[in-house]
């Protein structure tokens, strides 16, 4: 029997600036969690194979926070994101300079079993960052990446 493939549920936000995706992750909210808040790690979550390192901030997430990333999407670029949104073990969001957000929420669903849903919002962005993304034809694109990067959080979580 062949095993099946490993797939997000894409989301219906109803607004085509907002995509988002979830996912039922076998592992407990704060496991999860621990990966979100450590930059170190988002390469390894990174669904649209874009984070090359991270290069500043602290081990450790917390509303506020700063954290820098070597960054690869036709040419090498660095970014400063700040997390803007943070409740432990439940939620967390970061932003960069161009204002669009990216946020993760958890639901613990039983001790060991937490679904975990990421948007990308770039509903409250600034007109300059807007036609950016129309340019790079980016809403699309970001949609698959939001659907692979929870596939991605799925294999790490479960399995270490």
């Amino acid at each position: 029997m062949t095993e099946q493939p490993i797939r997000s549920e894409i989301l219906d936000t109803g607004n085509p600036k907002i995509k988002a995706a979830r996912i039922v992750i076998d592992a407990p909210a704060e496991k999860i969690f621990a990966i979100l808040t450590s930059p170190s790690r988002h390469k390894e979550i990174d669904g649209s194979q874009t984070i090359q390192e991270n290069l500043s901030g602290p081990d450790h997430l917390v509303l506020g926070s700063k954290f820098g990333m070597q960054m690869h999407l036709v040419i090498d670029y660095k970014i400063l994101n700040t997390v803007v949104e943070f409740q432990e073990n439940t939620l967390i969001a970061w932003r960069h300079i161009g204002r669009w957000r990216w946020r993760y929420e958890l639901s613990a669903l039983t001790p060991n079993s937490t679904q975990v849903t990421e948007t990308f919002d770039a509903s409250q962005i600034p007109m300059i960052s807007t036609l950016w993304l129309r340019l790079r034809k980016a809403y699309p694109w970001t949609q698959m990446a939001v659907a692979k990067s929870l596939v991605r959080l799925k294999k790490v979580a479960e399995g270490s």
